[in-house]
């Protein structure tokens, strides 16, 4: 998906024309009043990571700072802001403005912020900042007041183009957003797309903001760097700008708080696309943030350049970044040109039975009072912890019919009375409420025949590849994703999943949690590349089927290493040489 020119530069003016409605407005009020942090997305930045945020984007005091504007989408308790007041003044002062503070700086920042409560309060203190730094009340309340806004960042007007933006956009799920702001928001932001958290149109209009030349230095999550919902946002960087720098942040104490989300800092320049400069989780100190920022931002890049490095084509239109070594990308890009993708190779990927009410649908299977055809044995994470299943004894109620559509609970008298017994519950769900005459139903169909098929059971969120083979007795719950196929032995398909290759090509599309734990989700499964079984030679198949049954991980790697045919300098790139 792309923005057309016409669509993108609109975002500098708050998006398409027209007033905002009444519900709208309604909306935004309710926002600004709200309570909690959790509920407007605020997550504190430290102040060592501002202020080599700042040097990343060159807001430094050795620039005429009075002279350029810089903006700060969502300023919360001033993390941000305050730094960059102190800042401006520094710089003022070594110019030595020929006019007032308020003429010469009064067009040198814009900052917005929804919440009024905590608006008040950091105006308080900007003003207080700069009536310690020296300036007279009057001037420090018409400059707090010439810089600050009381308003919705992606609706409010902006006027004017901006050198510098920075800060920590507010991470909140659509799901709290009013429905009639999300279907303005949707209106005015083609990055707004499928799942899109808040700060996707944050960054979009951040970026219409910016002046030729100009830089954004934001950290936030990086899950829209990889996943569905950030391909958009994706397309419109690959497009227009430049990645200059990619910080990646995850298990540093960024922030006040913690975050189970792998965050980064991403500085986006609006110039011609160019290489990338790439660090890894940095100590949080000034003087190690000063000195990497000096060493992201020189120019050229040393050839001893330490911790920095530099990937070229980091961007390709909507297809995630892939931001590991050079060599690791080049050996992704040469297994996707040469072997299909795991579901051409014959494999299938799917996930377990989501339920809606897990304590009215799942328990001890030999309880369940239901018809012996009304229940499945049910396998879940907590059975595979081992590596191998250890039934735990569960059961899933199954109200569909095996041509299609519910059973009639008239024909099941015990599954009738074992529902209607839970059915405040049951019924209570979104998805009962939908179709009040389904209200039984299961959020996902269960077809009994998976339970039947031998599979792959995989867990989401895993620091290392997890795969579990389960000979076909068992329905896999929702937490568990797992493959099937009709052409590879699924023991020989084992070895390869549990390899090195694997965990390689989900840590490079996959976004990371805090701790490092990688998603094993379908999205990024399905990226994995396979060769067809008919190509296995006999010996290989037999390496591999040995290896996964043992579960020798070395002996995983030395067969997967085999089947893609890896050279001695591919094998040292995923850390083994085992001949």
């Amino acid at each position: 998906m792309n923005l057309t020119s016409r669509q993108f530069n609109l975002e500098l003016s708050g998006g398409s024309s027209g007033s905002r409605s009444a519900k709208v407005d309604a909306a935004i009020e309710k926002l600004s009043a709200a309570a909690g942090a959790e509920s407007r997305g605020a997550i504190f930045t430290r102040a060592e990571v501002v202020e080599f945020i700042l040097d990343l984007v060159g807001y430094t005091e050795d620039k005429p700072l009075a002279q350029c504007r810089l903006l700060e989408p969502s300023f919360g308790g001033g993390d941000f802001l305050l730094p960059a007041v102190s800042r401006l003044l520094k710089a003022w002062r070594a110019a030595k403005g020929t006019k007032s503070a308020l003429d010469d700086m009064g067009e040198a920042i814009r900052a917005v912020e929804l919440h009024r409560e905590t608006f008040q309060s950091t105006r308080a203190a900007v003003i207080a900042l700069l009536v310690e730094e020296g300036l007279a009340e009057r001037t420090a309340v018409a400059l707090a007041d010439r810089w600050l806004t009381l308003d919705d960042f992606l609706l409010a007007p902006l006027t004017g183009q901006f050198d510098f933006v920075v800060g920590n956009p507010p991470y909140v799920r659509q799901e709290l957003i009013p429905a009639p702001l999300l279907a303005e928001y949707r209106g005015r932001y083609q990055t707004l797309y499928d799942r899109a958290d808040l700060y996707i149109p944050f960054i979009e209009r951040s970026l219409s903001a910016l002046s030729k030349g100009g830089s954004l230095g934001f950290i936030c999550a990086d899950r829209w760097m990889k996943n569905r919902y950030g391909g958009p946002l994706r397309s419109l960087v690959a497009e227009r700008f430049h990645l200059k720098i990619y910080v990646n942040m995850v298990d540093t104490p960024a922030f006040h708080s913690n975050v189970i989300a792998y965050p980064a800092i991403t500085v986006i320049s609006r110039e011609s696309p160019g290489a990338t400069r790439i660090a890894h989780c940095p100590a949080i100190d000034r003087a190690t943030l000063t000195k990497l920022a000096a060493a992201l931002r020189v120019n050229p890049l040393p050839k001893d350049c330490g911790s920095v490095r530099e990937l070229a084509r980091v961007t390709d239109g909507a297809e995630p970044w892939l931001l590991e070594s050079s060599d690791q990308m080049a050996l992704i890009r040469r297994l996707e040109q040469e072997f299909p993708t795991l579901e051409e190779a014959g494999c299938m990927v799917g996930i377990g039975v989501a339920t809606g009410a897990d304590k009215a649908f799942i328990g001890d299977f030999d309880t369940l009072d239901v018809e012996p055809d009304r229940k499945l044995p049910l396998v879940t994470t907590r059975d595979i912890v081992s590596g191998e299943v250890k039934w735990r004894g569960q059961g899933v109620i199954n109200p569909f019919a095996d041509t299609g559509g519910l059973v009639d609970l008239r024909d099941y008298p015990r599954l009738r009375r074992y529902l209607e017994a839970r059915q405040e519950v049951i019924a209570g769900r979104h998805c009962a409420q939908k179709s009040p005459a389904n209200w039984y139903r299961t959020i996902d169909r269960i077809t009994p025949a998976l339970a039947r098929k031998p599979k792959l059971l995989i867990p989401d969120i895993k620091g290392e590849a997890h795969i579990v083979f389960e000979g076909g007795n068992l329905y896999p719950h929702h937490n568990l994703y797992y493959v099937t196929s009709e052409t590879w032995d699924l023991r020989a398909l084992q070895a390869v999943l549990l390899s090195a290759i694997t965990r390689l090509f989900v840590a490079t599309y996959s976004t990371k949690m805090r701790g490092g734990f990688l998603r094993f989700q379908a999205q990024y499964l399905r990226r994995l590349r396979l060769p067809h079984w008919r190509s296995v030679s006999e010996s290989l198949r037999v390496d591999l089927i040995d290896a996964a049954t043992r579960r020798d991980m070395q002996a995983c790697n030395r067969a997967a290493f085999k089947l893609y045919g890896l050279s001695h300098e591919e094998k040292s790139g995923l850390g083994g040489n085992e001949e």
